[in-house]
């Protein structure tokens, strides 16, 4: 027979994981168990747009790399359209502008395959720069962490944008800016996130 108890005790805190590959990107943990899996592709051939890759490393607050995180990003067209119901002015054919994958067991890097987002409208009649929309899983970290990726050769965009131009400790702005390399093939855009210490990225409570 079942104990009664009078009040429930409160259990042990749990962390994300440490099966957020097989739940959530089952594909990188080497099991094949959608149809349809989540991927770092968010753009076909015919996309217009710049094509362009990113690629990052997760850090933790001793350095270290994390080698078992999720990465998700959402981001506009080139026109600044989202692939979405709630933008009436419809995406680029093609274009999905959301992907998911994790960083790899090895290397410790992701990466995603897209082209460069336009500039999108903000409140009060703004523009924000482009910038693409991140969001971050890994054991540990039990509600995702939200922050945005920016362009490095944007500077006139990014000196008007609103969110960046919210952010109180200006030192700390670099921390959204991912740097351009124009690598054979597509230009690749380097966005490491650090989780926490002097260098950490900054994250956003929406």
């Amino acid at each position: 027979m079942a104990q009664q108890l009078a009040y429930l005790k409160e259990t042990a805190s749990q962390t994300a994981g440490p099966y957020v590959h097989i739940g959530l990107i089952p594909h990188m943990a080497g099991f094949d168990i959608f149809q349809n899996n989540f991927g770092g592709v968010l753009a076909g051939a015919d996309t217009p747009g710049e094509p362009i890759a990113i690629e990052g490393r997760v850090i933790d607050g001793t350095g270290a790399l994390v080698r078992d995180a999720l990465v998700e990003i959402w981001q506009a067209d080139a026109n600044g359209h989202y692939a979405h119901p709630a933008d009436k002015r419809q995406a680029a054919a093609g274009f999905r502008g959301w992907g998911r994958t994790g960083t790899d067991f090895d290397t410790g890097v992701y990466r995603f395959d897209t082209i460069k987002p336009g500039r999108t409208p903000w409140r009060n009649g703004k523009i924000s720069a482009p910038h693409i929309n991140v969001w971050i899983v890994a054991r540990g970290i039990n509600i995702g962490l939200q922050t945005r990726m920016y362009f490095s050769d944007e500077e006139a965009a990014n000196a008007d944008d609103p969110v960046l131009n919210a952010i109180e400790h200006k030192s700390r702005v670099p921390t959204l800016i991912a740097k351009r390399q124009d690598k054979p093939g597509k230009a690749t855009y380097l966005f490491d996130i650090v989780l926490q210490g002097d260098n950490e990225t900054v994250f956003f409570d929406i």
